[in-house]
């Protein structure tokens, strides 16, 4: 991988970093990174709401499927937007032999993301997925591979696999991906085949590198040792936004939060051992941490929190404003939460008024599951595949298996996540509620502002990060 960037834009959230944050960091020859997660949803949505610049339209001119990308404008789009109180259409949630209208708009929706994101600049642009989502993974990869994504990023997991998916839809092969699948008897996967798309040999693409994010040495070293290896890791430390992987020790601090100690560090002279780049992520959005990233021998720096609240941000304008003013005052308080994520992974959250962080509004929300991205595939007796949330309403999580205590203190992530960058849902006239999510960092993103300033840029991040370089 010839000319490695310093500085790697973490990819965050749903759609916080988005086609026009990564557009801007490209712009600037560091990498920039829109995130994977939900991007179908995304898509109708925006579409529903007029496409406002018209630029999801752009884009699907540009998809190599035509008859697709028409299927699904005469379906979403909603010439001038939609009415304020109606809910948006809903989009297939995913199952694991997916229809073709649903893997023909996931294709779609991360062709479009990756293509804003490459537009006008040469520089190469990432795209970063949970490894949890597997359901979604291939069609998503597959459709970021025809826009000509550069590189392909995947934590909250073990991603194994996605090096030889990547080589396989390089050449226009079919590839499988093997399923999580709880009390499984036997193995499950789901499989998207490019041949199916296309009515002649589907088109010779671009390999896209990829990097492997992980929170060990031990298991850096072991995904090294893959048949198709990774080719670098980003190295997360727990403070880093979004999901943190467990600490190895249990118990928690005082104020209810995951104990981290010695033995979630990471051995760096084991991880360049391995001979592959690094980048070190978690509170490292300073000067000082970029020089001594590079003198301890990583490539760089993944940065996401500091982002997440610039002006390219999707992240609703009003929420990047309580934050930066919060920040300013030292009033931002993360809090790391063992409980929230339906994926058991510990969950960064900050604490603010009007949001779902306020137990009293926790307590009063609804429990739903209709977008479905972080649901868990179970095996029936009868050996089918079926889905089950700990965030959905308690009664069905335990008809479909779980327990009431899996259950306690979960949030919808996936509702909440999308409320944070404008695209809430109704439920019964009301709007879903926001969870913001960043890194401990959050509490110092008012050092970006210049004086007099209430906002800034994400080249004025860049600036920063490398004035000692």
């Amino acid at each position: 991988m010839a000319n490695l960037p310093i500085v790697i834009q973490g990819g965050m959230g749903v759609g916080v970093s988005g086609w026009r944050l990564a557009n801007a960091v490209s712009s600037c020859g560091q990498l920039g990174v829109v995130s994977g997660t939900a991007l179908d949803a995304v898509l109708v949505r925006r579409l529903q709401l007029g496409d406002v610049g018209g630029h999801v339209r752009r884009a699907l001119k540009a998809f190599p499927l035509p008859d697709a990308a028409e299927r699904i404008l005469e379906k979403y789009f909603v010439d001038g937007g939609k009415s304020a109180d109606r809910p948006h259409r809903g989009k297939p949630m995913a199952t694991v032999n997916r229809i073709r209208s649903a893997l023909e708009l996931v294709t779609a929706a991360n062709f479009v993301e990756v293509f804003l994101a490459k537009e006008g600049h040469e520089n190469p642009v990432g795209i970063n997925y949970l490894e949890k989502i597997q359901v979604e993974t291939l069609g998503s990869i597959y459709g970021a591979m025809l826009a000509g994504v550069d590189y392909v990023l995947m934590g909250a997991g073990i991603p194994k696999a996605i090096p030889a998916v990547l080589s396989r839809f390089s050449d226009g092969e079919a590839s499988d991906l093997a399923l999580d699948v709880k009390d499984a008897t036997k193995k499950h996967f789901t499989r998207f085949d490019p041949r199916s798309f296309f009515e002649h040999d589907p088109p010779r693409l671009k390999r896209p590198g990829f990097l492997a994010i992980v929170a060990s040495h031990v298991l850096a070293t072991m995904l090294s040792r893959a048949e198709v290896p990774p080719d670098g890791f980003v190295v997360e430390g727990p403070t880093a936004g979004g999901h943190n992987a467990p600490p190895r020790a249990k118990g928690k601090t005082e104020t209810g939060e995951p104990l981290y100690g010695p033995r979630d560090e990471v051995d760096l002279a084991v991880l360049s051992a391995i001979g592959k780049p690094f980048w070190l992520a978690g509170s490292q959005a300073s000067p000082d941490a970029v020089r001594d990233a590079l003198a301890l021998g990583a490539a760089g720096v993944q940065v996401g929190t500091a982002f997440a609240f610039c002006e390219e941000s999707d992240m609703r304008a009003d929420l990047k404003a309580d934050v930066l003013k919060g920040s300013a005052r030292g009033e931002v308080t993360v809090f790391t939460d063992p409980d929230a994520s339906p994926t058991g992974f510990p969950f960064k959250i900050i604490q603010m008024e009007g949001t779902l962080s306020d137990r009293v509004m926790y307590e009063k929300r609804e429990r739903i599951c209709d977008l479905g991205y972080l649901r868990t595939p179970y095996e029936t007796p009868e050996g089918r595949v079926k889905w089950r949330c700990p965030a959905e309403p308690v009664v069905d999580f335990v008809k479909k298996g779980g327990t009431v205590e899996e259950a306690n203190n979960r949030q919808c992530l996936c509702n909440a996540l999308m409320a944070n960058i404008g695209l809430a849902q109704l439920h019964d006239g009301q709007e879903q509620e926001v969870l913001v999510t960043a890194g401990d960092d959050a509490a110092n993103v008012a050092r970006f502002l210049a004086p007099g300033h209430e906002t800034y840029s994400a080249a004025d991040v860049i600036a920063n990060l490398l004035e000692k370089v």
